[in-house]
């Protein structure tokens, strides 16, 4: 009993001090109340693994996890390198481009949509436990046959949200293109592909999360003596909780920064959308 009052009393100092921040709705007070937050999980966390003697192979504590992300840098990097950079974003390119150009040949054609559609919905619904051995199978152990996974996790859901932005278009611009007589390619260029770009960073951002876990579980099913998958399957094995939580940190900044280049490339590019002068209001 004595041992949860430090942590109660951190729990109720840390969520005193977020209540009187969040109410003054600053710049500063926006980045400091996740920060706060994010911190006091932490050291709760920290605080819960020491006063309670937590076994490391049950839960690590931060600094152990800390400690070996540190002493593991080397191979974390490796890791990243063949996960990440290879399997996860090679697939991701891929599997965009791949969805942007049916996506364009579905608002050509309608037999396209009736047919192409229904399929691709069958395919996302795939499980990946499923697919990856044969794309092992297929592509071999090495990053191709992780990024081929990723290529089919991503596929879909970049492909509705390109359908839809190309769709997005009202009847009275449509018919204003063609009273200039402008051909399918000019209209596509100039009105339909700049009103698809909020849908289409919407399937982008969504799939930056959905490229690292298809990498990372695919490698699980067939992997050179490298990689995140790899590691952590290895690392249970040998009971090695620390180096599988050093894994998991670098997999969540990786997919963090990932996620936050794409979010920046749309504010660059869909600058005049409401939705971008909205957030910098």
């Amino acid at each position: 009993m004595l041992n949860a009052l430090p942590i109660l009393a951190v729990w109720l100092g840390a969520w005193g001090l977020n209540t009187w921040l969040s109410r003054l709705n600053t710049r500063t007070t926006r980045i400091l109340v996740p920060l706060i937050f994010g911190v006091t999980l932490l050291l709760l966390w920290e605080m819960i693994v020491r006063l309670y003697a937590v076994p490391s192979v049950i839960l690590p504590a931060p600094s152990q996890i800390g400690a070996s992300f540190v002493a593991n840098r080397g191979i974390l990097w490796g890791d990243f390198v063949q996960t990440i950079l290879k399997g996860a974003l090679s697939g991701w390119i891929i599997g965009s481009l791949a969805a942007i150009a049916t996506a364009i040949a579905i608002d050509r054609s309608p037999f396209l949509q009736r047919g192409l559609l229904p399929i691709g919905n069958f395919v996302a619904a795939l499980p990946i436990v499923g697919i990856a051995p044969i794309m092992v199978m297929w592509f071999g152990f090495d990053w191709q046959s992780k990024s081929a996974v990723v290529v089919v996790m991503v596929f879909f859901p970049i492909l509705v949200n390109m359908v839809a932005g190309l769709a997005a278009t009202d009847q009275m611009q449509r018919d204003q293109m063609a009273t200039w007589a402008a051909p399918y390619w000019q209209s596509l260029w100039k009105l339909r592909m700049p009103a698809a770009m909020p849908f289409l960073f919407n399937g982008l951002k969504i799939t930056t999360t959905l490229a690292l876990i298809g990498a990372i579980v695919a490698e699980f099913f067939g992997s050179p003596t490298r990689g995140m998958g790899f590691r952590i399957s290895t690392a249970v094995g040998r009971l090695d909780l620390p180096l599988v939580w050093a894994e998991i940190l670098a997999s969540a900044i990786a997919g963090t920064l990932f996620y936050g280049i794409v979010a920046l490339i749309e504010k660059k590019v869909t600058f005049w959308h409401p939705s971008q002068r909205a957030d910098r209001g």
